[in-house]
């Protein structure tokens, strides 16, 4: 009988298998095969080994996309994680929590797509709001929110943040809701107020759920592309290119597909390790939950 169940639970699995076996792990070994080629997509493609790699470090906007891609790493770490704790810890247990969740995840539910349209309406500089509400207060000239450097990563990190902010405060209010109240109530006895508290008790058991949204950021902030896309097109001047979009620039845009399979090979070597960590902090957590 037992047989007879695991080869039924052989053919309900083979539809998955055959989808990420297409779908994603054939993919991934033809875009490594392409890297080692120089390739048009149309004329003959030409062996070069190792050499596109080679070439990535010496193209100067390679290397100003892994400066972007680290520049949204760290923006994101710092204000859409770093606010979204702060705001949980203040939303935690107040009267209108669940007001608040709504209003700040309302943004994730919008397609990147279109929170990059709202966001360039908004910077723009001729119709754009916030320009018009500058000139309202007297400012005499309109700004070129998303074509001056180092102005225009800025604007784009403050759309991003805004939209991943939500799914960070949910997580930590999630981990908030795991602490005993009884060592909350323990440290206030002892006379601990509550910056002493936070950084003593609540931060301290917050590790695991922090250690997952911190890799998640991560995670998407490297593979951060339509919203760049639709907001610059990754200018002016490739000057707001992330790995992704340079990816994708030297891929579709400029025909150079085996030098965009090599960056496309070294994004995914940079996002693995990430990625595991972030697995294996989730398979924490949810062991520490069924605990």
């Amino acid at each position: 009988m037992n047989k007879l169940f695991q080869k039924w639970g052989y053919i309900f699995a083979f539809p998955a298998v055959a989808v990420v076996t297409f779908m994603f792990i054939v993919p991934m070994f033809r875009n490594i095969y392409l890297s080692l080629f120089e390739s048009d997509g149309l004329s003959v493609m030409r062996f070069v080994g190792f050499g596109n790699y080679i070439n990535m470090f010496k193209d100067s906007n390679f290397v100003r996309s892994i400066f972007n891609s680290v520049l949204w790493v760290v923006f994101t770490i710092v204000f859409s994680v770093g606010v979204g704790l702060l705001i949980a810890v203040f939303v935690n247990g107040i009267k209108g929590e669940n007001f608040f969740k709504s209003v700040f995840f309302m943004p994730l539910t919008i397609s990147f797509v279109s929170v990059g349209a709202i966001w360039w309406y908004m910077y723009s500089k001729e119709y754009g709001v916030l320009n018009q509400i500058l000139l309202m207060v007297g400012f005499k000239t309109k700004i070129d929110w998303l074509y001056k450097m180092p102005l225009n990563n800025i604007s784009l990190l403050i759309a991003w943040s805004w939209q991943q902010l939500g799914v960070n405060l949910v997580m930590f209010l999630m981990g908030l809701t795991s602490i005993p109240s009884e060592q909350i109530e323990a440290s206030r006895i002892d006379g601990c107020n509550k910056w002493q508290t936070f950084i003593h008790i609540t931060f301290p058991m917050l590790k695991p759920i922090t250690t997952v949204v911190v890799g998640m950021a991560i995670v998407n902030s490297f593979k951060a592309f339509d919203l760049i896309y639709i907001m610059t097109r990754g200018g002016p001047v490739r000057s707001s290119e992330t790995l992704a979009v340079n990816m994708f620039v030297e891929s579709f845009q400029r025909n150079h597909q085996g030098f965009g399979a090599a960056i496309g090979v070294f994004l995914t070597l940079l996002i693995l390790p990430i990625t595991a960590i972030y697995m294996r902090a989730t398979s924490t957590v949810d062991h520490a939950d069924n605990k």
